[in-house]
């Protein structure tokens, strides 16, 4: 009996129906993970409106989160008259927001993606429904936390420098006498 392929050939397919499954795997998680997201809003949902001056990598699917829990998603982005992003934010009826509550944008992580976080305030008063969060916090840029702690190093560099080369005229000046 011949045999219909070699072992690298079978080695080779097994490979790729590893990686298929793999690929099939990551897929199926992505989607039901959208779909929960989505499907907390059979029950009803109400628009907030909450205006930030950089919203630099959120999307616009993406979570709105409460003390850790998803509450809703961002559903649309647009630059009001003031060059600032207003993102329509789609809240689960459920959830009701005191208005004293505050929204920022954060990351997953270092290098992760971004969602909404509403932080809670005090007020026994919640935001009605197409209404303005009041209070919002920027997203901070990696990058331009980076460059300000290089700045700040460079600038203490250089002070310390200076005071050395203070120090070392002085020194100089004590020899001379």
């Amino acid at each position: 009996m011949e045999e219909k392929y070699s072992k690298e050939e079978l080695k080779s397919i097994r490979t790729g129906a590893i990686t298929l499954c793999a690929i099939l795997v990551g897929v199926f998680i992505t989607v039901s993970h959208n779909a929960s997201i989505e499907s907390k809003g059979l029950g009803g949902t109400y628009n907030l409106y909450a205006s930030f001056g950089r919203t630099d990598g959120l999307n616009v699917g993406d979570a709105v989160r409460l003390s850790g829990v998803d509450i809703g998603r961002v559903t649309a982005a647009e630059l009001d008259n003031n060059f600032r992003t207003r993102l329509t934010l789609e809240i689960d009826k459920h959830y009701k927001i005191p208005d004293d509550s505050s929204a920022s944008i954060v990351s997953f992580g270092l290098i992760g993606g971004k969602y909404v976080e509403i932080d809670v305030g005090g007020s026994e008063e919640y935001l009605a429904p197409d209404s303005q969060v009041g209070y919002t916090q920027d997203a901070m840029v990696l990058e331009e936390l980076l460059d300000r702690m290089i700045s700040i190093g460079k600038s203490k560099r250089k002070a310390e420098t200076l005071q050395v080369e203070e120090q070392v005229k002085q020194n100089e000046g004590d020899y001379d006498e």
